[in-house]
């Protein structure tokens, strides 16, 4: 899947005058690329679209319009695109109570190395996490990660030829699996080469 560019955003003001629209459109998208697994975890599953609004809504909240500040922001979200061998997904730990959530984010150190996928019967892949700075510490984790699944070509065929996808939590405080529902699963074989 191709990076974003400079070329590829809209202006401050042109972004301003189309964001309705924009944010309708990629409320939507986003809705067919989530998948939650058991109660507390969701996984966000990014492409170009969603690293495209992400950028537009960083330039537009930080009133960014140097040309060299667009490509901070360009070269810290481009790594979120998937490269057609791989899904890549927001990870999010989501508790409602802010003590439940504390206590549930000490007792769950490493949950993101723990999430896989499952293609057909071609076995797990689990999640390369958190790339780019560690986010978990010995007393607790974060709410947020940031997972690649990088899949073999037969995972790849597989999921065209419409291989059933199943994604789980393997952690020793939370356990879960889930079959990715068909149209999820459709749009994101549709980031694969």
């Amino acid at each position: 899947m191709k990076k974003l560019t400079p070329a590829d955003l809209l202006s401050l003001e042109a972004y301003h005058k189309d964001r309705a629209r924009l944010r309708t459109e990629v409320l939507a998208h986003k809705r067919d690329r989530q998948v939650g697994i058991g109660p507390n975890v969701t996984l966000y599953f990014e492409d170009r679209l969603t690293m495209r609004y992400q950028v537009q809504e960083m330039l537009r909240v930080e009133r960014i319009f140097e040309s060299e500040a667009i490509a901070e922001e360009l070269e810290a979200y481009n790594p979120l695109i998937p490269d057609g061998t791989n899904f890549k997904a927001t990870m999010m730990l989501e508790y409602p109570d802010a003590e439940e959530r504390r206590t549930a984010l000490a007792q769950l150190g490493g949950i993101e190395n723990a999430t896989y996928i499952e293609v057909g019967a071609l076995g797990r892949v689990f999640a390369h996490a958190d790339e780019d700075m560690p986010r978990t510490e010995a007393d607790k984790t974060s709410a947020v990660h940031f997972l690649r699944f990088e899949l073999g070509s037969g995972m790849c065929s597989a999921l065209k030829g419409g291989a059933g996808l199943k994604l789980g939590v393997d952690h020793a405080r939370y356990s879960h699996e889930v079959e990715v529902p068909a149209v999820v699963r459709a749009s994101l074989t549709a980031d694969l080469d």
